[in-house]
């Protein structure tokens, strides 16, 4: 029996009556109903078109059909725990080796992100039998609570820090301690983790594990210094750490001429452990941890099995499979070099014309545009940005969301079948937006003169959108 689709307003008051406030939705203000979704579109209920920029989980495409049609038929046919021997687990664990430095050779299937980060805490722990982790400032590294204690975009809110988690500072070189002009800023901020260890080594503690994000994503769309995660890697390996490379939002060629993102630090770096997730399934919850075979047998050394449900569960490595396949006979990391090359471009030359533009950066389709109010000191423009969002949203029916410390930084991590009309499209309404935005904040800035009982005075208004104070200034 078919299920009556309820009208938006129902689905959103049953939403709010029965769904955690913490959940939030895009657009909380306005929420798009979307009911269905083909490669980098969306369409909500009454058959609206919405161009997705936010939905890196949908690797290859809303609903590509190579996937439902290889989901479907594996799932017609078995789908049980992965403890039962089984082809597709090997088959596929086998294609990703392909993709992998040869020392990454073991794998364990989860079901997300977040299972495969606390997978590899709990693997280089368990091989360092050291307990203290160093991350990167504003990091993300899942929701369980393992991971939010390595989060600092997370515990700063909550708890606080750990007295075992340690916080480099992050390779920005557009805000950061070292910038674009030092003449080595990979060096200089792997020498503030070497300074960290340090520091926990004079406290009588001993490192675990270095965790990054290949491309740090919710700390801006931050492209890291060359020469950084070598750098780092030796000084971790010097102090009996491992190096742990989150790919969970970068890798499977999102960065076009690579991979995966670790890749963009050289041909001979090689990590200990790489966790992947979100694209892998493209929608489907798989994920994965890939490490080295001594890491791998001190884990299997403890004595405690480990197993997972219904991680590497036939039909989720049916779905892998086709993802992997679809990449390459799509071309979607060459369409991720030609797209995301085109849109780079083209957001430069927007920056030239606006100075609210700070700063563009990205590699394939993982871009970011900071904004600033003050190009000069760097002062985030976060309501900007918001209203650059909102407006994309409700004139232009793009969705765009916000990153960054300040959340002044759009945001692209697209389908990797957006396209070059996509990059165009996104670029002209950004344009207009911010032409539109500067006309009106100029406009807010009036001088009013008046005369009240013969005692003149004027008032001075500033950004009017948003009234904090008004000046009366008495002649």
């Amino acid at each position: 029996m078919a299920q009556e689709e309820l009208r938006k307003e129902e689905t959103l008051a049953m939403r709010n009556r029965l769904i955690g406030q913490s959940c939030k939705l895009f657009y909380s203000e306005d929420p798009v109903k979307i009911v269905r979704a083909r490669g980098q579109y969306l369409f909500d209920e009454n058959g609206k078109r919405y161009l997705d920029c936010i939905s890196n989980v949908q690797h290859v495409g809303h609903c590509h059909p190579a996937i439902t049609k290889a989901a479907a038929a594996q799932m017609d046919v078995l789908n049980t725990n992965s403890r039962f021997l089984h082809d597709n687990i090997v088959l596929y664990a086998d294609r990703l080796a392909a993709t992998l430095p040869q020392k990454l050779c073991v794998f364990y299937f989860v079901n997300s992100g977040s299972e495969a980060n606390d997978l590899a805490l709990r693997l280089a722990r368990q091989y360092t039998q050291h307990e203290d982790v160093v991350v990167l400032d504003h990091a993300y590294h899942g929701h369980l609570m393992s991971l939010i204690d390595i989060s600092p975009y997370k515990f700063r809110k909550l708890a606080g820090q750990k007295e075992w988690v340690h916080v480099a500072p992050l390779p920005d070189t557009y805000r950061g301690i070292y910038r674009e002009d030092h003449p080595n800023p990979g060096q200089a901020y792997a020498d503030t983790v070497k300074d960290l260890i340090e520091d926990v080594h004079k406290k009588g503690r001993k490192i675990s594990a270095f965790f990054a994000e290949s491309l740090p994503s919710v700390g801006g769309q931050i492209i890291l210094p060359q020469g950084y995660f070598p750098k780092v890697a030796e000084y971790v390996h010097s102090a009996g750490g491992v190096f742990v490379a989150d790919e969970v939002q970068t890798g499977f060629g999102r960065v076009g001429h690579h991979f995966w993102a670790f890749q963009l630090q050289g041909d001979d770096f090689c990590p200990d452990i790489v966790t992947m997730g979100k694209p892998m399934g493209n929608g489907h919850p798989l994920a994965c941890v890939a490490t080295t075979a001594e890491i791998a047998g001190a884990f299997t050394a403890n004595g405690v099995e480990y197993f997972n449900t219904f991680g590497g569960t036939p039909v989720s490595c049916a779905v892998g499979l086709a993802v992997l396949d679809v990449i390459v006979e799509e071309d979607l990391r060459g369409n991720a070099v030609r797209v995301g090359a085109h849109l780079k471009d083209l957001l430069t030359k927007l920056k030239a014309r606006h100075e609210i533009i700070g700063d563009v950066r990205g590699v394939g389709l993982f871009l970011g545009i900071e904004l600033v109010i003050d190009r000069e000191k760097k002062t985030p423009a976060t309501e900007a940005a918001a209203h650059v969002v909102k407006r994309l949203k409700e004139e232009d029916q793009i969705c765009v969301s916000t990153d960054g410390p300040w959340e002044n930084v759009l945001k692209f991590k697209p389908p990797m079948c957006f396209g070059m009309e996509n990059a165009e499209l996104v670029v002209q309404c950004i344009d207009r937006i911010l032409t539109e935005h500067v006309a009106s904040s100029t406009q807010h800035r009036l001088l009013w003169g008046f005369t009240l009982e013969k005692l003149d005075f004027y008032l001075e208004i500033n950004n009017s959108e948003n009234i904090k104070a008004v000046t009366v200034n008495f002649k």
